[in-house]
């Protein structure tokens, strides 16, 4: 399976997740591992990490990825080939510091890409009128509608919960996306789907990928106004909430709270 059926992020940007939201020598945990990127920003910051994937071929390259070893780093990384419903049977609960992926986006690829937040020759790249189609796996998040994705995805991390300590970060990427001339808000489902499953919403992350994209700002302005709507994506933070002895500890303001290593302690943010 082509490794465009998954979102890609730079390491970069999973780096920085795993310091907000982690400490050294914590489990990060990606149910969605893909090409392995979160395992390898894990292993450069000497955290612990395990990803799941349906795919043969995408646990070979992640391990292929890990094959370099790091000198002064002592943490584990490893790649498991299984569904993500399955993830309960391998690990203990409370035993997740972090979860962070980039899951697959329903069923919204298979259509004719049409590029249309590009402009000029950057318009008919390779991806042009190509279907980029996920796998017919009847298992697969991208085979599913998105009503479908919505509640699997809430089977998912309804199970993954468990695992994850209290007061442990859920960090999930995703875009939003336009079908049909319809404005898919992909990320309003999964915070509706993922607070029924016991998840509380802490902040709304906006990635800004306009440089990656086009290097442009407003697209044709005068002439022709396209929406920046497809040139960011959302980094959806939620956690396990405390116990109720813990309830009065913490922040009651809604910031961020994660590694203060980091220095981020703002409510709301747009990175780059």
């Amino acid at each position: 399976m082509s490794s465009k059926t998954h979102s890609t992020f730079p390491i970069s940007l999973s780096k920085r997740i795993i310091s907000l939201f982690s400490h050294e020598g914590e489990l990060v945990l990606d149910p969605f591992v893909g090409s392995g990127t979160t395992l390898v920003a894990a292993r450069d910051l000497n955290r612990n990490a395990v990803g799941f994937d349906l795919k043969e071929d995408y646990v070979k390259l992640c391990q292929s990825r890990l094959a370099s070893e790091t000198l002064f780093n002592h943490a584990q990384q490893l790649a498991i080939q299984d569904e993500a419903l399955n993830i309960s049977n391998y690990l203990e609960p409370e035993s997740v510091g972090l979860i962070w992926t980039s899951p697959p986006y329903a069923n919204l690829l298979n259509r004719k890409r049409k590029n249309k937040s590009r402009r000029g020759d950057t318009r008919k790249n390779e991806q042009f009128m190509k279907v980029e189609k996920y796998s017919q796996d009847p298992r697969d998040l991208g085979t599913m509608s998105l009503e479908q994705y919505s509640t699997v995805m809430g089977d998912i991390f309804e199970r993954l919960l468990p695992l994850l300590k209290y007061k442990g970060h859920c960090v999930i990427n995703v875009p939003d996306m336009w079908w049909e001339n319809e404005r898919i808000t992909i990320h309003v489902s999964l915070i509706e789907e993922l607070r029924k499953r016991g998840y509380e919403l802490r902040n709304i992350i906006i990635w800004d990928r306009t440089n990656i994209v086009n290097r442009i700002g407003i697209f044709g302005w005068p002439s022709n106004y396209i929406t920046m709507g497809v040139t960011f994506e959302y980094l959806l933070d939620f956690w396990r909430p405390p116990q109720n002895e813990d309830i009065q500890q913490g922040n009651s303001d809604g910031s961020i709270e994660g590694n203060s290593e980091s220095g981020m302690d703002t409510q709301c943010q747009t990175w780059k």
